[in-house]
């Protein structure tokens, strides 16, 4: 007879066999509850709007067996210039990145709040842009504040130093759909 035991603090199934032999196999904590998704199986697409940067759109998208599945689409800007060699003031080059990180209560000295981190990239100039985020104007809670860094005051504040920026519900929207949906791994900016 075959007695199953399961710690769930340690996710340990311990088998206790017949004649006392105990059998014990590591399961992962993931299994307790089922990932929302398949690993990499989403991803974010930033499409430039050559005629206005800040009216560019940012989308969650699905990877799919025909062509790739919409999720969500947002409003979003990037950069001061069209220059994606200008550090600091150009939008993003082309390219795929790297989803590094993603936290909701984000301490930076320029940037609060929600924040999805993306890997470096050179512009076909050579030029490394770094310091690169998807990111709102908001407080570290994710509240309106009382500064300009801090407070989202309209149109103009899609405007960034060479970071994509949301507005402060639309970021909590993506947050909300990527926790359900599956976080993405990569991001694609295209024009």
């Amino acid at each position: 007879m075959a007695i199953v035991r399961r710690s769930a603090a340690t996710s340990v199934a311990i088998t206790t066999l017949a004649g006392g032999l105990m059998l014990g196999a590591t399961t992962p904590a993931a299994t307790a509850s089922a990932a929302p998704a398949a690993a990499g199986s989403h991803y974010l697409k930033f499409d430039k709007n050559q005629r206005n940067q800040t009216n560019s759109a940012l989308y969650l998208m699905k990877r799919a067996s025909g062509p790739d599945k919409v999720i969500k689409k947002y409003r979003a800007g990037s950069g001061v210039t069209r220059n994606s060699c200008t550090r600091f003031k150009g939008w993003l080059p082309n390219g795929t990145y790297t989803v590094q990180f993603q936290a909701k209560r984000y301490n930076g000295s320029l940037i609060k709040g929600y924040v999805i981190k993306i890997s470096d990239k050179r512009c076909p100039g050579g030029t490394l842009r770094n310091d690169l985020f998807i990111h709102s104007e908001m407080t570290r809670n994710g509240g309106q504040g009382a500064t300009e860094p801090t407070r989202w005051d309209g149109p103009s504040d899609y405007k960034s130093n060479g970071c994509i920026k949301l507005r402060p519900s639309d970021i909590k929207n993506l947050f909300a759909t990527a926790d359900r949906r599956g976080w993405p791994t990569k991001l694609t900016v295209v024009n």
